[in-house]
């Protein structure tokens, strides 16, 4: 759901930050729109993008409903959509992810991730597909 308001998105980016900081996560850029972010993380050998997420998902959840942002209770989709990127591909995706409101006037995260899918050759959860776009079934 589109819950981030630009009002606020950007306390919530520099929230996941800090506490991500402080808890040995280096995030090198993030920003979004209304239902969804995107970060560019640097694993250490000893983390996991499960352990991170549950990390940064769990707490900013929290946070986001103590601090009043939004009527309803905020809770971040269980799934995440993780790619690793080579260091040539690096800029690209910091770029990428600076215009991220740019980029989703034209384009849906849904589109984009099917796109991705046929592109490269790797699946899509359900979950992640649009249903009314007749998606092949798992």
């Amino acid at each position: 759901m589109p819950f981030m308001t630009h009002d606020w998105r950007g306390q919530l980016i520099s929230h996941i930050a800090e506490h991500a900081a402080e808890n040995g996560i280096w995030i090198d850029i993030m920003n979004g729109v209304a239902d969804h972010l995107h970060a560019l993380i640097s694993l250490s050998s000893v983390q996991s993008i499960s352990q991170i997420m549950q990390i940064m998902k769990g707490e900013s959840a929290h946070w986001v409903n103590q601090q009043g942002f939004i009527r309803d209770h905020f809770a971040w989709q269980e799934e995440y959509y993780a790619v690793s990127v080579s260091e040539s591909g690096i800029d690209g995706v910091r770029w990428y992810i600076r215009i991220q409101e740019e980029h989703h006037r034209k384009r849906s995260f849904d589109e984009e991730c099917e796109d991705l899918a046929r592109q490269y050759g790797f699946h899509v959860p359900r979950s992640r597909r649009k249903r009314s776009h007749g998606a092949v079934p798992d």
